[in-house]
């Protein structure tokens, strides 16, 4: 097959398939089948009503689901219309809301009425009054508060054609389509300004470079608030017409269920995902003899754990995926060319038109097999960090190359072996956590004197955060205390698994925590 069209804008997408294909089955939700006609149809609703409501382009709509099909359908209308998603994580409490909805002065809120014992109707009816922009509450759901309205009252709205194609005409490439949040090493949220443009760049060269078509079928576990769920799984699937199982949130038995119903083609997932599905011996007993690509991406893999997928899927070809919210998804995966050992040592190489370099502290290129940090250039790149001028000129410079932060080098043949990260993110469980934030948090508890946060390796999560706490003096502070305090205002994935109390923790001569010296005590002695 020839090099996959880019459409250029992502309502155009949804259009071409439902016009050429528009029985075919887009989503299995919950064992129900949604052709490609139905979420067109159903995202024309959505959109008119939106625009009825006085949404117009640029506005910024927060979407906090699950992996459900008002996602999509919102996700969509807003590609329609010119409007921005905001992608929030279910798990998102207090903290993160107040500032990712105030900084990007969304208009709306599309959001679950309840999720794990969570009460988001009751939850916003309180906090609205810190989040002035939002102007509509739409939940997902029976219940609501005076002024808010049922997503049913969405879907039930009459697509008006006219206003719709006016709105669609007005939608460019270069237009703002999500934003995805992620956390600096101050520990302030970046919000990644993702275009239509920069979106299908990543996807488009993911299709051509996994070989997609209408054949293939894929699980779609990681949340669509995150370019592994929207960019890496929703968009090259659309683009291919294959057909993607929607899992509402990462449950195993939903896992496990769905792929023992449907002949999966591509199985997609974070290292922490397959550790624990191995774990399974229902998983194991299933029939993988038709999985073609095993994808694996979030994090580095570990050598046995890569050997294990390998194993498993025995007619597939095992590939490492690396991208960034800043690429928009993929940019680099494992060439199909490539023997198993270099998979487990490499990363892979660039996709599509994308390039890659390496440069030191300096900007200056390096040579191959010369360590630095990672520079990428191409489409796929964010326009910056929504509405921080300053962020954006310390990660993307002038000539159009995006700084990563994560550091190794890349071989004379081109492929790319990542040895760390410059800042001091660590992934837990497939998540980014960035210290600096869970540190923010913690020091502001009445019994907490100094705190230093690391990540360290775990069998399972691939790594946890390990909390060094000083406490106040005269305090009794349990482990117990802080966990619990991290729950009720962070994400359960930022939370640290990992507490120890110190008397004192090593000071730089300017009162800065080493916390090299932290990691180096553990790798030595394991305290």
């Amino acid at each position: 097959m020839g090099a996959m069209r880019n459409p250029g804008v992502i309502w155009k997408a949804l259009d071409e398939a439902a016009r050429e294909v528009p029985n075919d089955r887009m989503y299995i939700y919950k064992d129900r089948t949604i052709s490609f006609r139905e979420v067109d149809g159903s995202s024309d609703r959505v959109a008119t009503w939106l625009l009825k409501q006085g949404i117009r382009k640029g506005d910024r709509i927060g979407i906090i689901a699950l992996n459900q099909p008002e996602w999509l359908y919102t996700y969509f209308a807003a590609a329609k219309i010119g409007a921005a998603i905001v992608g929030l994580n279910v798990r998102y409490r207090d903290t993160e809301l107040d500032y990712m909805l105030n900084q990007s002065e969304a208009s709306m809120v599309v959001v679950v009425n309840e999720f794990g014992g969570f009460n988001y109707v009751k939850f916003f009816d309180t906090f609205r009054t810190k989040i002035p922009t939002v102007k509509d509450f739409v939940f997902i759901g029976d219940g609501g508060f005076p002024g808010s309205v049922s997503y049913d009252l969405l879907l039930a709205e009459p697509a008006d054609k006219n206003i719709l194609e006016k709105a669609k005409a007005s939608v460019s490439p270069e237009d703002l389509m999500i934003i995805i949040y992620t956390s600096g090493t101050t520990g302030i949220p970046k919000g990644a300004a993702i275009t239509h443009k920069s979106q299908l760049a990543s996807a488009v060269a993911q299709v051509d470079h996994a070989q997609m078509t209408s054949d293939d079928c894929l699980l779609m576990i990681l949340p669509l608030n995150h370019v592994g769920g929207i960019s890496c799984s929703v968009l090259p699937s659309l683009l291919a017409r294959a057909m993607g199982i929607l899992i509402p949130f990462p449950d195993l038995n939903a896992v496990i269920e769905n792929a023992r119903k449907y002949t999966l083609t591509i199985y997609g997932g974070v290292p922490t995902l397959y550790s624990l599905l191995f774990m399974t011996p229902d998983f194991l007993k299933l029939d993988f003899s038709k999985v073609r690509i095993a994808i694996c991406g979030g994090s580095n893999s570990e050598p046995a754990l890569l050997s294990q997928i390998k194993e498993v899927f025995h007619n597939g070809v095992v590939m490492n995926l690396y991208g960034l919210s800043e690429t928009s998804g993929a940019v680099v995966l494992s060439p199909w060319e490539s023997d198993f050992d270099t998979t487990v040592r490499s990363i892979g190489k660039p996709i599509g038109d994308f390039q890659a370099k390496v440069v030191d502290g300096k900007g200056n290129t390096l040579y191959a097999d010369e360590i630095g940090e990672f520079c990428f250039k191409g489409d796929a790149l964010c326009s910056g960090y929504f509405r921080m001028p300053e962020a954006t000129a310390e990660s993307f410079d002038n000539d159009g190359w995006l700084h990563s932060g994560d550091m190794g080098y890349i071989e004379k043949d081109g492929y790319i072996v990542l040895k760390g990260r410059k800042k001091e993110m660590y992934i837990q469980g497939g998540f980014n956590v960035y210290p600096a934030e869970v540190e923010n948090l913690i020091s502001k508890h009445p019994k907490v004197l100094l705190v230093a946060d690391i990540g360290v390796p775990d069998t399972v999560l691939g790594e946890v955060g390990r909390c060094y706490i000083v406490p106040r003096p005269g305090t009794n502070l349990t482990a117990e205390e802080i966990i619990d305090y991290c729950k009720g205002h962070l994400a359960d994935y930022k939370v640290p698994r990992q507490i120890v109390f110190k008397d004192v923790l090593p000071l730089t001569p300017v009162g800065k925590v080493m916390k090299i010296k932290l990691k180096e005590d553990f790798e030595r002695t394991g305290v």
